[in-house]
Order: C-alpha cells, then sequence, then structure tokens
C-alpha cells in the first residue's frame, strides 16, 4: 500500500509539472537532407522535411506553424501525435481487468477514441535526451489518467537515420495491469504540396491479406475478412483513390478508409507492412512495423474548416494516416493479439517510416 502510495504521488507530482510547461520544438537530422522537428506537446512530429525526386526539400506531413495551434481549445486534431495510452477504439468505453470493469471516456460515437477526450496527444511529455539525430521523450500517466488504471511510465524514442528513414521505438511500463496500444498518428501528403494535391493519386501497397471491418460506429465488429475481390485489397499498388468511392458498405460506414488491416509481415520489422508512392513529387515512403496492425486513414472527415502550415486550408482527403498498433478494441477481444501489459512487463512497439524516391 505505501509503495502504490508513493508511486501515485510521484505520479501525480509529475502530472502537476507537466501542467505548467509550455511547447517546446525538437529538431533532429542527418546528412542526407532529411529533418524532422517533433514537439513535446503531445509527442507531436510538427514536419518531416525529405528530399523529392529532384533533390529538393518537402514537408510531407500537415501540422501548425504555432505550437500552441495543437492546442484543443484551438484545433482538435491529431496531428503527428505520439497516441496513449490505446490508439483507436474501445467499444462502448469500457475495458476489464482482473473482473474490475472500467469505464473510460465515451468520445467517438459512444466508443473511447485515442485513450479518451484528453488521451496523451493533448498532454506534455517530459524530454529525456536529445542529440543531432535522436529525441527520447517520456510520459508519466497517474493511475486514473483517463480512467486506465495504473502509473505508467512511456518513452517514445526519435531516430532520423543516415539512409532517411524516421525510426520510431515505444516502451512503457506499469505498477498494476492495464491496456497500452502507441501509435504515431501523422497524416502524410508526399507531394509537400498539401494545398494543391489529394493523396486520391498516390500509389499504396498494404501487406495485408485481410481486414477488421467495423460497424456504421466506426467500432470492429470482431470479424477479420479477406480482402480478396473487394475495395480493401492493396496487396498490388493501386491509386488511394481508384476504389475509394465504391458501392461498398465498409467505405459508406467510413466515407473512405479508415479500416484496420491484419499485417501477413508476422511481426517482422524488416518486411514492408505498406509502402506510398506520390507521383508529384516522386517521394515513396515505406513503412515497417513488429505490430499486427496497420490502421489507414484517407482524411475523410478533413474537411476545410483546418488552416495549417503557411496558411494552407486542409481539404477533404488531402491527408493519409498508416498507424502500426494492435486491433481495434482488442481489450474487449480476448482472440486477438492482446495489449495487456502488467507489473514487471515492459511495452515495445516499433515503427519506421523510410523516405526515398522513384
Amino acid at each position: 500500500m505505501k509503495k502504490s502510495l508513493i508511486a501515485s504521488l510521484a505520479a501525480l507530482i509529475a502530472i502537476v509539472a507537466c501542467n505548467r510547461q509550455v511547447p517546446e520544438l525538437y529538431t533532429i537530422k542527418n546528412d542526407s537532407g532529411m529533418e524532422v522537428s517533433i514537439t513535446n506537446y503531445g509527442g507531436r512530429v510538427v514536419s518531416i522535411v525529405v528530399p523529392d525526386r529532384n533533390g529538393e526539400p518537402r514537408d510531407v506531413v500537415l501540422g501548425f506553424d504555432d505550437l500552441k495551434d495543437y492546442y484543443p481549445s484551438r484545433n482538435e486534431t491529431d496531428f503527428g501525435a505520439s497516441i496513449g495510452r490505446y490508439a483507436n477504439r474501445i467499444k462502448d468505453g469500457k475495458i476489464t481487468i482482473e473482473g474490475k470493469e472500467y469505464q473510460l471516456p465515451r468520445n467517438n460515437f459512444g466508443h473511447c477514441l485515442h485513450g479518451g477526450t484528453r488521451g496523451w496527444q493533448y498532454q506534455f511529455y517530459n524530454l529525456v535526451e536529445k542529440s543531432g539525430n535522436s529525441l527520447k521523450l517520456e510520459r508519466i500517466s497517474a493511475d486514473g489518467d483517463q480512467n486506465f488504471p495504473g502509473n505508467v511510465r512511456a518513452c517514445v524514442t526519435f531516430t532520423v537515420t543516415d539512409d532517411n528513414a524516421l525510426d520510431i521505438r515505444y516502451e512503457a511500463t506499469t505498477d498494476a495491469p492495464t491496456f497500452i496500444n502507441m501509435t504515431n498518428h501523422s497524416y502524410f501528403n508526399l507531394s509537400g504540396e498539401p494545398d494543391k494535391y489529394s493523396v486520391a493519386a498516390d500509389e499504396l501497397f498494404i501487406n495485408a491479406s485481410a481486414y477488421t471491418p467495423v460497424d456504421s460506429t466506426f467500432m470492429t465488429t470482431g470479424e477479420i475478412l479477406p480482402v480478396e475481390g473487394t475495395p480493401m485489397d492493396f496487396r498490388v499498388a493501386k491509386p488511394v483513390g481508384q476504389d475509394i468511392d465504391a458501392d461498398f458498405e465498409q467505405l459508406h460506414f467510413a466515407r473512405g478508409y479508415d479500416h484496420n488491416w491484419v499485417l501477413d509481415t508476422d511481426g517482422d520489422d524488416t518486411v514492408p507492412a505498406a509502402e506510398l508512392f506520390c507521383p508529384a513529387s516522386g517521394i515513396v515512403m515505406k513503412v515497417y512495423t513488429d505490430e499486427p496492425g496497420i490502421q489507414v486513414y484517407s482524411g475523410n472527415f478533413l474537411d476545410g474548416t483546418v488552416t495549417g502550415k503557411g496558411g494552407i486550408v486542409y481539404n477533404f482527403r488531402h491527408a493519409i494516416c498508416l498507424e502500426t498498433q494492435k486491433f481495434p478494441d482488442s481489450p474487449n477481444k480476448p482472440e486477438w493479439p492482446s495489449a495487456l501489459v502488467k507489473p514487471g512487463e515492459t511495452y515495445t512497439s516499433h515503427c519506421v517510416f523510410a523516405f526515398g524516391t522513384k
């Protein structure tokens, strides 16, 4: 009891300290023309600058010039965020651990999305260490944060590699059983000109033979269905917009793609999980992960109401997210890969966004 109390007080002190923080911007880079800027607010990737086919630098993610524009009082977005404690949706916001039920915030069609109303994307991370090409941030999440149990210490390490990749590694520990599922929520537009180009013409490959369908509230049904013969089949690269408006119930529900694909990579983070190619810039991005799933979201709720960098208005389907993670609602699907983390265990997750041109 005493140990638990001390841990709770330590976490509370850390939370209070975080609430006094101001957003800072950190930049990491290599010698090959790649530069990434990250803020401690939400552990967000603010910019990723890589060379296009002509060697010209392009910023390939959406975001804001003013770091305070990431505050929910100004813009309630997930742009670039390190999502936690649980990325994606949890049905009815309910989880059960060791026979005890916890009611989480219900912030999306009656479900808990991305950790709740004030998930980690709306909280400060602490700087642990920084070098020229690497940055490590830490999030101390107290027991009861968004009603999740357990005091959690989570770390995100961003590294820009010599071959123009952004390597992201997550680690977390807890003093009580809890669910953890972290991801990066960058909105990519590989043209570097989101005011001119949607992602419809971008060619997408997903290394997955199956996906998890959803209902009209975007909640997974618990099924795993084959992609073959459906608009969900990206095993051979095709334009994102080729089938996005097809007469297919899943696309009607999501207004496009907003689904989890069941990867065929078997946790091997040396095998491409996805690849995105932009004909306009010649930039190609390969995604690697040790996670079992990838959520692909085609910017269906970008509606021109958010103004970002350089005064650019972000319009419908002018960005795409590729979020590596556990499957949605895994806490309530014991047959799926588990997101439960217990004391003495370390949660880990690995994602790489590797850039090149062709």
